[in-house]
């Protein structure tokens, strides 16, 4: 992530922290799924050691937690105010932009939920994790695809993320070093009484970091137009997450 990318996103994170837990439901599902095609996929009920990046609020963490048991768990979030997560499960915190902070050596399980999308090359970042990663050891992933917030682009947003990439670069990035386990993708919608609601979801949930809009009135106004004009139903207008997510393991 560039310098000045890194520092919107973490401000973005960081004024949300105390909604985002409550209000990425969506997030919390993707977790939820992460934690149980790890375990379903025959991962141990036990690791040495475990690296969790983007812990935010503690969703995977907390679902790891309840699943597995570790001798050591190193949490990173771009965010400060993820230390509490770390001193509520335990873990070590490391802050700071993933891609830049030292990793701990050979961890045997590397797992991250909704985040590589803030990455302009996630399937790097994969690659790299799969190369650290101990003999026997496990790499738990999701992130999300193209049709994320596809409402918002095609109503001229420039919030999306940078690193949207369906589950085949996933599976990809990792080739020829980890034995893909299961991948996969989904889409799903949430409805919203109006379009100024997505934006306080949005908002609350920390995801409008890459967004320079400054809002007026008749900007907004154009906004929530624009949106029910394309997307507006019985049901209310809405936003599409499409999560996509890889559970793999290394040989040896």
């Amino acid at each position: 992530m560039n310098a000045q990318l890194t520092d919107r996103v973490q401000r973005s994170f960081s004024r949300s922290f105390m909604t985002y837990h409550d209000s990425a439901g969506q997030q919390a599902k993707i977790a939820d799924r992460l934690a149980q095609d790890l375990r379903d996929g025959g991962a141990p009920q036990h690791f040495a050691s475990a690296l969790e990046f983007g812990c935010g609020t503690g969703h995977l963490t907390q679902q790891l937690c309840e699943h597995f048991a570790f001798d050591r768990l190193t949490v990173n979030d771009l965010s400060p105010e993820a230390d509490v997560t770390a001193a509520t499960f335990g873990a070590e915190f490391l802050c700071g932009d993933a891609e830049h902070v030292a990793w701990p050596a050979k961890p045997h399980l590397i797992a991250s939920a909704s985040m590589v999308q803030w990455l302009p090359d996630p399937a790097v970042f994969l690659h790299r994790a799969a190369m650290g990663l101990a003999p026997g050891g496990w790499l738990a992933v999701s992130g999300f695809g193209p049709q994320q917030y596809h409402e918002l682009v095609q109503v001229g947003s420039a919030a999306k993320a940078p690193g949207l990439c369906g589950p085949d670069v996933l599976t990809t990035a990792v080739e020829g070093i980890l034995d893909v386990v299961s991948a996969g993708e989904v889409e799903r919608q949430m409805y919203f009484s109006s379009p100024r609601k997505v934006l306080e979801h949005l908002r609350r949930t920390g995801v409008n970091g890459r967004a320079r809009k400054t809002w007026t009135k008749s900007s907004l106004m154009a906004f929530t137009n624009d949106y029910i004009r394309q997307f507006g139903g019985e049901s209310g207008v809405p936003l599409t997450y499409h999560p996509t997510w890889i559970i793999a393991r290394k040989p040896g």
